[in-house]
């Protein structure tokens, strides 16, 4: 699975750095249709040029060109499409930096959380005039020769923040920054449902909670008297038994869809489990 925040990092796009903060412009598709990607830190993503799908636990999320996609920090699988020219800006948003902004600004929001969910993971962005004119002068600074000063590009960030705070159009998403600011530590029970599914490993899962590994077990154990590892291949059983009884993939489909490596490890973690394979209890 591939960390697009450090896939970005390390590669050569055109891209603005300034700490932990990245904003890239991407042209250069992965060759693979479908490719397993994830992040340590939120994300948005703004379509200039063609069109992707982003697959994730909670369906199927398209955008083409000016639609704009928010994405908790997680994983997903992205579906691409080669008959167009593809264009989209990422910008990586960490935690603290909306911290900042809405602590800054907290006098001026409106406090509510409606419409917020544990699950919530993707946020479709309304784009108003205000954000519109944000993507177009953040693309005059990607297609300009001189690098932006690092205060212009921090100032531009908190733009972008706090055009969404301000937005009527984009509630959902303002009310999520502020219940950011109030809780800055991501909530265990929520990264793990979000992303059981997904193939990363007991690092990923920690760096998501923003723990060290050790603490990210301890608190795990505490939440669920068991181990990470343990509720893992549990939680994905439990998945794999509803798909079974949906009948409507195969063995090999359920696997993959419930987060298993591969249909040998399913098999043996199923029979072990229900005293059955997955074939004999369908």
């Amino acid at each position: 699975m591939i960390s697009l925040y450090r896939h970005i990092k390390s590669n050569n796009y055109n891209k603005f750095e300034i700490g932990g903060l990245l904003f890239a412009e991407y042209k250069c598709p992965l060759e693979e249709r479908f490719v397993d990607v994830w992040s340590h830190t939120d994300y948005l993503v703004h379509v200039v040029t063609g069109k992707k799908t982003w697959h994730t636990t909670q369906g199927s999320f398209a955008a083409e060109a000016g639609q704009s996609i928010y994405f908790k920090k997680g994983a997903a699988i992205v579906e691409q499409f080669f008959n167009e020219e593809f264009c989209l800006l990422l910008f990586f948003i960490p935690d603290n930096f909306i911290c900042s902004v809405v602590k800054e600004y907290s006098l001026e929001l409106a406090n509510s959380n409606a419409g917020i969910t544990a699950n919530e993971v993707v946020f479709r962005v309304n784009n108003d005039v205000g954000l519109n004119t944000f993507y177009q002068s953040m693309l005059s600074y990607f297609s300009g020769r001189e690098q932006p000063s690092e205060a212009l590009l921090k100032l531009k960030l908190k733009e972008l923040i706090l055009s969404i705070l301000v937005s009527r159009s984009n509630l959902m998403l303002s009310n999520y920054f502020q219940a950011i600011s109030r809780n800055q530590t991501p909530s265990i029970s929520e990264i793990m449902e979000s992303n059981f599914r997904h193939n990363l490993s007991l690092e990923n899962y920690a760096e998501l909670c923003n723990r060290s590994l050790s603490s990210f077990k301890r608190d795990f154990q505490k939440l669920y008297q068991e181990s990470p590892g343990k509720w893992l291949i549990n939680r994905r059983l439990e998945y794999s038994i509803a798909l079974l009884k949906a009948n409507a993939f195969t063995i090999s489909q359920i696997a993959f869809e419930s987060g298993f490596e591969n249909v040998s490890h399913f098999s043996r973690a199923f029979k072990a489990k229900f005293g059955l394979s997955p074939t004999q209890y369908r």
